[in-house]
């Protein structure tokens, strides 16, 4: 429903700016230029989904072959120990842990076909330990929580779509998504145990999450040190060498349980294309909406004023033409990939902006949805302290995602 008004924004707003344009400026071109936004952005979105056809089957079939061979029920083990004390009102081996680490799992993977069963399996079981049926839990918000930031470890979806619009090195975004998302998660997970009290002083979590920061530091502090074309370099060469471990982890973790590879990765290779085939009235309709918006010029208001106050303000406005991108996130997911599409298109996809546009992509995930579907569900219409909590974490991980962006691509 979010998403259905901000398309009609679009068009609404687009068509009040062009006609002042008209009317008041004497500017014939305006209303042509939307017309041919619309045609071309058609085509861009068209041939944008035929083109991701090949690499999203590389990876879904990948990623089944890791599904088979029993990855996500290893990452679900290694999360154990911090998830019991990050939910103790959950009773001790209660079946319910076991859904909420598989869903997690899944979306640390990047698996969204199986991490959303396994998400509303674990709402309507944490639902029947909630005393009040209308008001949402604490392990409900806390779940809700890690879901909306977004955490994962391999950006799949952001990868194929630059690797689509002629990013040189697709992968070179992978490890600023890493910190962006870790920023969102470890900030979700802080904030709402600050409001259930949960104590974060608690060996195994300060272990956990201490020992996570701590990694993260050293990655920051040791691209800190390099110029940035060292900084591009081996960013880029950890990347690349990290994804084909992943994948050869993955291949041996099926031989492993004796999984026939070569047919698990064909089917998920069939879900590749049918998830590319899918997709493409969802980016014909918003790329359309966002083409209309832009070629009327309200982007340009949009932006050049968010610009001209943060100019104001003492600070450098270069990230502002990706700010779309995060401003849409936690709304609708196809509208932040349109808007990340957009802004490659704009920009390039190796621009600053084109980058920092796909590490917001990459930073958090759709919160308003995630809670209208979830909560949604099971009934829920006290959300308490989960909106609040998960914008929270939204916002830490679009400003990592600025420092990020400029500590590996300047601007």
């Amino acid at each position: 429903m979010v998403l259905n008004y901000i398309w009609v924004a679009f068009f609404g707003i687009a068509f009040l700016i062009a006609a002042g344009k008209l009317v008041f400026a004497g500017d014939a071109g305006v209303f042509p230029a939307i017309m041919d936004s619309t045609f071309s952005s058609a085509k861009t979105a068209f041939e944008i989904s035929l083109g991701l056809t090949g690499v999203l089957s590389l990876w879904m079939g990948i990623m089944k072959i890791g599904e088979r061979g029993g990855v996500v029920n290893i990452l679900a083990r290694g999360l154990s120990p911090l998830f019991c004390k990050l939910f103790p009102d959950i009773p001790k081996n209660h079946p319910v842990i076991g859904n909420i680490f598989m869903n997690i799992s899944a979306n640390m993977l990047g698996l969204d076909n199986a991490a959303t069963p396994l998400g509303l399996k674990a709402m309507e079981s944490l639902q029947e330990l909630n005393p009040k049926k209308d008001t949402a839990s604490n392990p409900m918000i806390m779940f809700l929580v890690l879901n909306t930031s977004g955490l994962t470890i391999i950006p799949v979806s952001i990868m194929v779509y630059r690797t689509q619009m002629g990013a040189a090195q697709p992968t070179d975004v992978f490890i600023p998504i890493l910190l962006a998302t870790f920023a969102s998660t470890l900030t979700g997970i802080i904030v709402t145990s600050l409001y259930q009290r949960i104590n974060l002083l608690d060996r195994v979590v300060v272990l956990a999450l201490g020992g996570a920061c701590l990694a993260m530091a050293g990655i920051v502090y040791g691209f800190s040190r390099l110029d940035k074309e060292e900084m591009n370099l081996w960013s880029t060469t950890i990347a690349n060498v990290l994804l084909f471990c992943i994948i050869i982890a993955f291949m041996a973790a099926g031989v492993r349980k004796r999984v026939n590879v070569y047919d698990a990765f064909i089917e998920g290779a069939k879900d590749g294309f049918t998830t590319a085939v899918r997709i493409i009235p969802y980016l014909v309709a918003i790329l359309v909406g966002i083409g209309v918006f832009r070629a009327s010029g309200a982007m340009d208001l949009l932006t050049d004023g968010i610009a001209a106050v943060v100019k104001a303000c003492g600070g450098d406005a270069g990230f502002v033409g990706a700010l779309p991108t995060a401003l849409m996130k936690p709304l609708s997911g196809s509208g932040a990939r349109g808007m990340m599409v957009d802004a490659m298109e704009t920009y390039g996809a190796d621009s600053f902006v084109g980058r920092l546009s796909c590490i917001f992509q990459g930073a958090t995930d759709t919160t308003f949805y995630i809670l209208a579907v979830y909560f949604g569900s099971v009934g829920i219409t006290r959300t308490r302290h989960a909106v609040a909590c998960g914008l929270l974490a939204d916002l830490a991980g679009i400003v990592a995602a600025i420092g990020v962006a400029y500590l590996f691509f300047g601007a």
